[in-house]
């Protein structure tokens, strides 16, 4: 795993600038650095090594010197696609998935991303052509920033690798505010600094004369076939088996994170890794390295845990938004960072769940009961009228089911998290920083695709593509890179996805409450019976007490009363949020853990508007 950053320009680079923005990733990869410069393009690079410890420095330079390769991630085919080379007529000087990359675009050209299995952002200056082409996995697990700005076209891993570099203008991106209070995370393809995008997974770009084009060369459709459930539970058993088996390619050892529900479960049950990797909150209900260490028992497996306190959840705050990037306001952020925190003490690599539930169905959000499903068949037309008259009556049990179920899918799904709503949001921006866009804008576009798919289909559709890579798999990225350790995320995987994408959503739920009902039959050799049956917790944070303490609740005032938050929020409005959660009127923590993550955010990368020094991040 590692990390890069560089820009083309029509200048000459210089290596200052360059070696200033490298400094700003080390986190991403401290056992190398290397760079390139020529007339027009310079590139970084930061290497963690896992594969070929002692080859694969980068930039990689193609024998002839044309193409020149900075990459960051792990191809478990690469052996594979060596092979197909060498069959060609390739020779290879390394053994590393890096070469593997690069010869194949000399040979194949853009046509290597697609035969790539894995994760990773790369990119590839053809000095010959003076262009640049990069490309970025289909899942979006390795992140990839791009700024053109003016005469500078900038790229890399991280946002905040653009900073040092006297060309890059750096401006709050007004417009992401507002989304981010609904989603929780930044949610439109420009980034929260101006004229930063991301670019989006499965896509590739192409930067040639001051001229960008990027387009597709992956998509993603469901596609159900007429197998039965036990067909289905078989192929996940045999793909995710694999799956995990091509993931543990590594010259280090490899971990693995464990929580108490299914996914990470059947990961560490098939890996057996050496070392497991747990943490918790001592508040009751919030903990679930008990049941972790229960589960490596039974396995015979070691299991190494933590239990963070209140003080080290909130003095961890600022480093936190610092190696996010953008704004993030996932409360299981946090826990993540003291997790990678502790096994990054003992290993490079480690194995974790994510993608499980977008892919087979695992978030109760996706969960309907048998009379809302039929109900949903009558024509919305009729389920208005119906609604309209239940709503003009005096409540009445049902009446919830009768208006909720005749609203389109469009009009109350934004996926994992719901903050703010649009009419909320509006009313606690300042004017600067409201929009006519509403967070349909932003929906839309992905339900079109799949009009006409049953309701669950359109739910994970949408989290497939927004909150999967935009929240899930960009914390997951920033907070174990932070502590220089890979994640790999068996779920994410081509093959894996061929069988998840044909699996009817009629069989993914079952009862009132079960959800990715196939994954759990297929893990029933695997684990005991009641680790099939837990429901889905993740990383469940006691921040919801917290904040009803005085300690807790005197430092959130203090920073809701910051002279620097009035640019953006109706302060008073905040504080009238955080006084109904401190005396117990209201469960408002989620909206103030939103606005308070941006505050610090702010702080972190603009001090000089806050009567701030700059920050410097903690090890």
């Amino acid at each position: 795993m590692c990390g890069f950053t560089g820009f083309v320009s029509r200048g000459t680079p210089e290596l200052s600038p360059l070696r200033a923005m490298a400094d700003t990733i080390v986190h991403r990869g401290p056992d190398d650095e290397g760079y390139y410069i020529d007339e027009h393009c310079a590139i970084a690079h930061r290497r963690l090594s896992i594969i070929d410890l002692a080859g694969g420095h980068q930039p990689m330079i193609s024998g002839d010197g044309r193409y020149v390769l900075a990459y960051n991630g792990e191809v478990y085919n690469f052996m594979e696609l060596r092979e197909q080379l060498i069959a060609e007529g390739c020779t290879f000087e390394t053994r590393c998935d890096s070469e593997v990359i690069l010869q194949g675009y000399v040979r194949w050209g853009a046509e290597v991303t697609k035969k790539l299995r894995g994760m990773f952002a790369f990119v590839i200056w053809d000095k010959q052509e003076q262009s640049l082409y990069g490309a970025r996995d289909i899942f979006g697990i390795k992140p990839f920033y791009y700024a053109p700005m003016g005469d500078t076209f900038f790229f890399g891993s991280e946002l905040k690798s653009f900073l040092p570099h006297p060309d890059f203008k750096k401006e709050l991106n007004r417009e992401a505010l507002k989304f981010y209070l609904t989603f929780q995370y930044s949610a439109l393809n420009e980034s929260f600094l101006k004229g930063v995008f991301r670019l989006e997974p499965g896509h590739q770009l192409v930067w040639k004369a001051n001229s960008l084009d990027i387009t597709a060369y992956n998509t993603f459709s469901f596609d159900p076939d007429r197998k039965s459930l036990q067909e289905h539970a078989q192929e996940i058993r045999d793909v995710v088996t694999e799956s995990v088996e091509a993931h543990q390619i590594s010259d280090v050892e490899v971990g693995a994170f464990l929580s108490g529900g299914i996914d990470s479960s059947v990961i560490v049950a098939l890996s057996r890794p050496d070392k497991t990797y747990s943490v918790g909150f001592a508040n009751k209900g919030f903990d679930e390295t008990g049941e972790a260490q229960a589960l490596c028992r039974e396995l015979g497996l070691k299991n190494i845990s933590k239990t963070i306190s209140a003080d080290e959840f909130f003095d961890a705050l600022p480093n936190i938004q610092y190696y996010a990037d953008e704004p993030n306001a996932n409360l299981s952020t946090v826990p993540l960072y003291f997790l990678s925190r502790l096994a990054a003490k003992d290993v490079k690599v480690v194995l974790s769940g994510e993608g499980s539930d977008e892919l087979f169905g695992g978030y109760i959000t996706y969960h309907t009961t048998k009379p809302y499903r039929v109900y949903r068949k009558l024509p919305l037309g009729v389920r208005k009228v119906i609604a309209r008259k239940a709503a003009a009556r005096p409540p009445f049990h049902g009446q919830g089911f009768l208006t909720k179920a005749a609203q389109d899918i469009r009009d109350n799904y934004v996926g994992q998290a719901f903050i703010f709503d649009n009419d909320e949001a509006e009313r606690l921006l300042t004017p600067a920083y409201r929009s006519e866009k509403t967070w349909k804008d932003i929906t839309a576009p992905y339900f079109d695709r799949v009009e006409g798919q049953d309701d669950l289909t359109k739910k994970q559709y949408l989290d497939l593509h927004l909150w999967q890579p935009l929240d899930i798999l960009r914390k997951a990225d920033r907070m174990t890179m932070a502590s220089s350790l890979e994640l790999r995320v068996p779920y994410l995987d081509r093959k894996v996805w061929e069988v998840a994408r044909r699996i009817p959503s009629s069989q993914k739920m079952r009862g009132k409450s079960t959800t990715k009902y196939p994954l759990r039959v297929a893990a029933v050799p695997m684990l005991p019976d009641d680790w099939i049956k837990r429901p889905k917790v993740g990383f469940p944070v006691p921040f919801i007490e917290w904040l009803r303490q005085e300690k807790y609740y005197n430092w959130a005032k203090e920073l809701l009363s910051q002279p620097f938050a009035g640019e953006f929020f109706d302060q008073a409005y905040l504080l009238e949020l955080l006084e109904q959660h401190y005396s117990g009127q209201k469960r408002t923590h989620r909206k103030l853990y939103t606005v308070l993550s941006f505050l610090i955010w702010y702080q972190v990368y603009f001090p000089e508007r806050c009567g701030k020094e700059p920050f410097v991040p903690t090890k």
